[in-house]
């Protein structure tokens, strides 16, 4: 199956849920034959639970892993970061190349907010998108031009959150 109309997804906002959102579109993009390639920005930090699913979803889900463990100073992020940063931006051309039926790019948007990468190198991905292949953007502060190129903006609200009693990452949950 081949998808006949790709479009530009963004899921953005404060509450929980982006990179879910997106696995879950993964899993049923999978189920139905498409390949699926998702580009994590500033995720170095793992494993994560999903992670290991991918692996089992091999050939049909691929995900490629950038980022530095550890928090990434915001507005003054360091020259390792930028160049993991840039390293996934490759992945996402490649990517985009036309192997894949749909191209997550998980955390782009907070790599453009904090200083990663400009966000005229996210439209240009936008643009050089194939119109057949689904792209889909996460994370928080989307950038005003992102959400205008898409077709389609989720914003994840939080309401309420556990972490606010103090409770952490949960492996399995949150990891």
């Amino acid at each position: 199956m081949k998808l006949t109309s790709g479009q530009v997804q963004v899921y953005t906002g404060n509450g929980k849920g982006k990179t879910t959102a997106a696995f879950g579109l993964a899993l049923r993009a999978t189920g139905h034959g498409l390949k699926v390639h998702m580009i994590q920005f500033m995720k170095g930090g793992g494993p994560y639970g999903e992670h290991a699913a991918a692996e089992r979803l091999a050939p049909w889900l691929k995900v490629s892993i950038t980022g530095r463990s550890g928090w990434v100073k915001k507005g003054a992020p360091a020259p390792e970061d930028i160049s993991e940063a840039q390293r996934a931006l490759a992945l996402a051309k490649q990517a985009l190349s036309g192997d894949y039926d749909l191209v997550i790019l998980d955390e782009a948007n907070g790599a453009v907010d904090f200083g990663l990468i400009a966000v005229e190198e996210l439209l240009a991905l936008i643009a050089a998108k194939p119109p057949r292949v689904e792209l889909v953007l996460t994370g928080r502060n989307a950038h005003e031009k992102i959400m205008e190129a898409a077709d389609l903006v989720s914003e994840m609200r939080e309401v309420k959150h556990y972490f606010n009693k103090g409770i952490d990452f949960r492996v399995g949950i949150e990891r």
